[in-house]
């Protein structure tokens, strides 16, 4: 190869690198969520509200493999609870009490905790063992959604 053509390839190959370098730093940045905090994490909650009551449904019907897809919704949002709440993201139309900024580490455990329960329910579900997903279900609600929801949000309003 000629000095020549070896130089030609040297420069085409930076101009690639250069360009691709500038297309990866200039890319628009992809937004997640509407940029409202507070509605972010009702949608989240509210799917998995309806996640939960989606595997109740389940379970009572005997869809034991079923449960899976669900559980792994709660697993997956569960890991994202944390980021849904910034420090002076509490507000009137928020049900979030101050205690989860007081009990930080304590709120973060409470969200693991979730993700950890949830991978159990999808793993005994995809088994297809019953015994173990009614032994998770027994407790689920309480240890799995109620370490957070009890000390850290404000109830909903008796009817």
């Amino acid at each position: 190869m000629t000095r020549r053509a070896t130089f030609h390839r040297s420069l085409v190959v930076t101009v690639l690198i250069a360009a691709a370098a500038t297309a990866c730093t200039t890319a628009p940045q992809r937004m997640v969520g509407t940029g409202d905090v507070i509605v972010d994490r009702q949608r989240i909650m509210k799917l998995q509200g309806a996640a939960f009551a989606d595997i109740q449904e389940k379970f009572k019907a005997g869809n034991i493999p079923g449960i899976a897809v669900d559980a792994e919704v709660l697993a997956i949002t569960a890991l994202q609870i944390p980021s849904l709440f910034p420090e002076g993201s509490l507000t009137e139309k928020s049900k979030v009490r101050p205690e989860v900024w007081q009990r930080w580490s304590e709120f973060e455990a409470s969200a693991k905790n979730l993700a950890i329960w949830s991978e159990r329910l999808r793993d005994a579900s995809r088994a297809k063992d019953q015994t173990a997903v009614a032994d998770i279900m027994k407790d689920y609600g309480r240890v799995a959604c109620g370490s957070c929801h009890t000390p850290f949000r404000v109830p909903p309003p008796r009817s």
